[in-house]
């Protein structure tokens, strides 16, 4: 029971990170959001996530700039560098080129996004060759309104996440809810970060607060503009889906990508479904400035 407490309190602190990587996000702060003191906090966090608190924020705003830096070709550094919680651009820089071994500038204007270059899945590398010869699909711009979900977070991109889905149908139907709708938020870029680390969190839409917090919590998917891709496929074929998505309409759109998670919403589900096959909406945040 008290690792259940734990789970649910540091879930509410990575939903207080995600919301916003630019903000203050000192062990402090993030210890008065779990409700413990700031050293017991560093312990649980380490615990329940595997890293420790500064380097988990570090990873996820490397990330995000790593991103916005391919796709928002005409953002000056310095803008992305505040948008990624580093105030400093002597610092973000000097700390990118620790991550990833190059300078900001140097990312942007000589590198080349890569399709998958951590993936070892055969599947999903077969994926990309199936996608390769059709056009993406143009994509609807919309205004979401923000969406209340219970979710179970999952540490890794592959059938695992299954195991995610059959504990929120068990919770479903404990709590005479519906199962969905189901929706997959992707926290991570699987063009950089490699697929056993990254993270994904399994969600259904709720109309009304969840009676106990444990195992399964409650988090809202902020609204606004997003860009909305109809997909359908198989098993491997989602993430190349992706990468295009970003690599061929992103980074072309005139659109600079939001900083909220982006997310499938499942019409069939292709890791509970018995032939893997999926049809979702794939919503990408995007913003005009």
């Amino acid at each position: 029971m008290v690792a259940i407490q734990q789970d649910a309190r540091i879930n509410d602190v990575l939903y207080y990170i995600h919301r916003d990587l630019s903000a203050p996000l000192t062990g402090a702060v993030l210890a008065r959001v779990a409700a413990y003191s700031e050293q017991h906090f560093h312990r649980v966090f380490q615990r329940v996530t595997g890293e420790s608190l500064h380097r988990y924020i570090r990873r996820i705003r490397l990330e995000q700039a790593a991103n916005l830096l391919m796709f928002e070709p005409d953002s000056p550094v310095r803008d992305i560098a505040l948008k990624s919680g580093y105030s400093s651009l002597a610092s973000f820089t000097r700390i990118f080129g620790e991550q990833f071994g190059i300078s900001p500038g140097r990312w942007r204007h000589q590198e080349t996004p890569q399709m998958l270059p951590y993936n070892t899945d055969p599947e999903i590398a077969a994926g990309a060759k199936r996608i390769a010869g059709y056009p993406l699909p143009v994509p609807d711009l919309l205004e979401l309104p923000d969406q209340p979900v219970a979710y179970i977070r999952h540490l890794g991109y592959g059938r695992s996440i299954k195991t995610a889905w059959q504990i929120l149908q068990a919770w479903a139907v404990a709590e005479g809810r519906p199962f969905g709708p189901q929706i997959g938020l992707h926290h991570s870029n699987p063009a950089l970060t490699p697929l056993d680390q990254c993270r994904y969190v399994a969600c259904l839409g709720i109309d009304r607060p969840i009676s106990r917090r444990g195992l399964v919590n409650s988090l809202v998917i902020p609204g606004g503009l997003h860009a909305r891709f109809r997909f359908s496929g198989q098993y491997g074929d989602l993430l190349p889906w992706i990468t295009r998505l970003q690599n061929e309409w992103l980074s072309h759109s005139g659109l600079k990508a939001g900083v909220t998670p982006a997310f499938a919403e499942y019409q069939r589900n292709q890791f509970i479904d018995a032939q893997e096959h999926f049809e979702l909406c794939y919503y990408q945040p995007v913003s005009l400035y």
